[in-house]
């Protein structure tokens, strides 16, 4: 979960295109709290590395606050989409 001035900066297509970078798969979407949340699998240091990123997200962005928590995964997207 990202929180700041996340929205209307691009953050959900830059989202998706560092994970496609990096191999990893998921989804990225608004929230109505005006926070982004992200769902994404695939190998712990390409994890670690997107994590690094949404720090502080694209250029236009400013990151607040960055809440993680880790789950096992459980393989069940085969790509990383934007989610309306």
């Amino acid at each position: 979960m990202v929180s700041g001035k996340v929205q209307r900066v691009w953050f959900r297509k830059q989202t998706q295109a560092k994970a496609l970078e990096l191999g990893l798969n998921g989804w990225v979407k608004n929230l109505f709290t005006n926070a982004v949340e992200i769902i994404a699998e695939g190998n712990i240091d390409n994890l670690t590395a997107l994590t690094g990123w949404l720090q502080n997200g694209p250029p236009l962005a400013k990151v607040d606050k960055l809440s993680i928590e880790w789950f096992p995964a459980e393989n069940e997207f085969n790509s990383f989409e934007i989610v309306k």
